[in-house]
């Protein structure tokens, strides 16, 4: 079971995905991203590779796509906020764009 971030967890974590262009949402403690991609094939390939990352890791985005957009936004509900399974989703994000 995931834990919630702690203060002492949460800047060695969250500050290099923020610095990659995370943010924090607005009233929720969650992660937000917005990707543009090419076109929406590209955008589309993406998110399915990240699909196989989240079922892999029985761990899924709230996300939005609109042709080559995507937003996203990552918290692990059963906390009620982040966890460390939420910084690892986006970075795998972060990489799998990189490809």
């Amino acid at each position: 079971m995931s834990e919630l971030l702690s203060a002492e967890t949460r800047g060695p974590l969250l500050d290099p995905l923020l610095a990659q262009g995370w943010a924090m949402a607005e009233g929720r403690d969650a992660l937000v991203k917005t990707f543009e991609f090419a076109d929406f094939a590209s955008a589309i390939g993406w998110m399915m590779q990240v699909a196989i990352w989240a079922e892999k890791w029985d761990h899924h985005p709230s996300w939005r796509n609109s042709y080559r957009t995507v937003h996203v936004e990552l918290t692990t509900h059963d906390v009620g906020g982040l966890s460390a399974l939420d910084a690892k989703l986006a970075r795998k994000m972060d990489k799998l764009v990189e490809r």
